[in-house]
């Protein structure tokens, strides 16, 4: 980091490296459009190089630049009302494959209704998350599909900890009242 900082861009390039996945998969999941999503995770690491000089040696770099990057996805759908921010649940890789094939197609001991049951609740988490607000849905991701913990949470968020726990609570709550039928 303090050979990136002091203009080494190898340097920079081994941090991009090393974090570029993971942003953009939370990226992704935000803003649920591959293509966006990298250019945003782009924008993130373009704003972070730009940014080097002024960056606090005591914080961490990740924090720092999923920081940089939520608030530009959360800037983005903010400003592009048409599509909803939630976290993006991997579709169903089977789609399009008759349902038979797919019990037989290396899960022989499957049972139909598991698997009908299955895509219902990927449908249902997705229709619940839509419903959640950009923040709340930033921090279910950073703590549910990334594993922040509360403090770098807030970090990223530039909130307290209190509010990020207070976000969860609210989202967790929303999400439960959303999947009821499946819980």
């Amino acid at each position: 980091m303090q050979e990136a900082a002091a203009g080494d861009r190898a340097a920079y390039t081994e941090l991009v490296r090393r974090h570029q996945r993971r942003v953009q998969a939370v990226v992704t999941g935000m803003v649920r459009d591959p293509e966006l999503a990298r250019d945003i995770t782009q924008e993130a690491f373009l704003k972070a190089w730009r940014s080097l000089p002024r960056f606090n040696a005591e914080a961490k770099f990740y924090t720092w630049i999923y920081r940089i990057a939520v608030n530009l996805a959360i800037d983005r759908k903010r400003s592009d009302r048409r599509q909803p921010l939630a976290l993006a649940v991997p579709s169903d890789p089977d789609e399009g494959t008759p349902l038979l094939e797919r019990i037989a197609d290396g899960r022989p001991d499957a049972d139909p209704e598991d698997v009908l049951r299955g895509g219902e609740l990927r449908q249902r988490v997705r229709e619940a998350l839509d419903e959640l607000t950009p923040d709340h849905r930033a921090v279910i991701l950073l703590r549910e599909v990334e594993g922040l913990s509360y403090e770098e949470i807030s970090q990223v968020m530039q909130c307290s900890k209190g509010t990020v726990m207070s976000r969860l609570h609210y989202a967790r709550k929303k999400l439960q009242a959303g999947l009821g039928e499946f819980m």
